[in-house]
């Protein structure tokens, strides 16, 4: 190229090699979206495993989070800040405590029953024990037959041989678990007499009370005796003939458990985690909406 003045202008290009130029921040926001995804992801399936109660109330907290803070503003809505606690249903923690003595005491009927077969003894004596699985617990009950005296003489409370080999085969399978135990009497509507002083009340709980010595001789602890009954003939086993053999029995009950309404239980403790969770989550969750 010819240049003013007679000179040549020689023009030089340089190229440099280095790398790629910068990229901005625009993967910051793809990597924020992801997360805020990731999140959002996580809370649906949280909420989804939530009763329905719970569900509403999420559900009205999005609708109108500042009426709502208003109408709960003692803690109850489910993302509010506030420090009362939200009710916990008690109803699964029992049916599982319910479950497992089901399972428990019908382990402990079969065993008793498998027992009493085998004892020589008592099929001699004629000793009639029922075992039973009732929606009170399990019942065990020593119940007259024939004359009525099988286990104890009439009108007494002293004990028979039956009574006794009966008594001590039940308490040491008794002994081997850690639950109350109920003892009851029963009479039939035999009386004593119009002014006697010691009545089928008495007669019923000095029964009850001797069936209690020989429980805990056999190695039931005394504080596992929670009651002792004396019914008289108004609990008959058969209703419609209260002077039957039958209605004069001595009844061991193992009653259900309830769960206090305080106790503490697996789903206390998941109901404290899911409330400390939300309460991280509702300071973002509120800007965000």
């Amino acid at each position: 190229m010819a240049a003013r003045g007679g000179k040549k202008i020689v023009i030089v290009k340089k190229k440099v090699a280095g790398g790629g130029g910068h990229h901005g921040g625009s993967w910051k926001v793809a990597y924020a979206d992801f997360v805020t995804a990731m999140m959002a992801f996580f809370m649906v399936m949280w909420i989804l495993g939530m009763d329905d109660k719970t569900k509403k109330a999420i559900e009205g907290y999005f609708s109108n989070p500042v009426g709502y803070k208003k109408g709960f503003g003692a803690g109850a809505s489910p993302l509010s800040t506030g420090t009362a606690p939200s009710p916990i249903q008690k109803t699964p923690m029992r049916m599982i405590v319910r479950s497992t003595e089901q399972r428990t005491f019908e382990q402990l009927r079969k065993t008793i029953l498998d027992k009493l077969a085998a004892s020589d003894s008592l099929k001699r004596l004629n000793a009639v024990v029922d075992v039973q699985l009732t929606r009170e617990g399990l019942r065990i009950e020593l119940v007259e037959s024939g004359r009525g005296d099988v286990y104890f003489p009439l009108g007494s409370s002293r004990m028979n041989a039956a009574t006794m080999l009966t008594l001590q085969l039940v308490g040491t399978e008794l002994a081997t678990i850690d639950h109350p135990v109920v003892l009851e009497g029963h009479t039939d509507g035999a009386k004593f007499g119009q002014d006697a002083a010691y009545t089928n009340w008495e007669l019923s709980a000095d029964r009850a009370n001797a069936a209690r010595r020989v429980l805990q001789a056999t190695g039931v602890a005394p504080y596992r005796v929670a009651e002792v009954r004396g019914y008289a003939d108004t609990h008959p086993r058969v209703p419609g003939d209260p002077m039957a053999p039958a209605n004069r029995r001595i009844s061991i009950l193992l009653p259900y458990s309830e769960t206090p309404e305080s106790a503490p239980n697996a789903e206390a403790l998941a109901a404290g985690k899911r409330d400390s969770l939300v309460n991280n989550l509702s300071a973002p969750l509120k800007k965000a909406f």
